[in-house]
């Protein structure tokens, strides 16, 4: 008899990761909308309401007290960001988690 050994299976993080990249596999239900982070952006931008919403909470927090300082001025950063998660800008693919944002 010989001793054959088997490769060691792969995690199943690895194989659930696999398995949403293939057609009519489940979505993650963790994952937030693109859709809905754009909008935040754009209507709450200076809030750091879309920020706060993709889990990066430390840059929410520094629009709002930008947008204190500035009277109201750092609203615009808030309304740009929005326009470039709706626009799918390289930067905004992912969560803080790093999740990736669904349509």
């Amino acid at each position: 008899m010989t001793d054959e050994r088997t490769e060691p299976s792969e995690p199943t993080a690895r194989v659930s990761e696999a398995s949403q990249d293939r057609p009519g596999s489940q979505p993650d239900p963790l994952a937030k909308s693109r859709i809905a982070a754009g909008a935040f952006g754009i209507v709450l931008g200076g809030l750091g309401v879309h920020r706060f919403y993709l889990g990066h909470t430390a840059i929410g927090v520094a629009q709002i007290v930008v947008t204190l300082m500035t009277l109201g001025l750092g609203w615009v950063w808030g309304i740009i960001e929005g326009i470039l998660i709706l626009t799918k800008d390289r930067n905004f693919l992912t969560d803080a988690a790093g999740r990736p944002l669904t349509d």
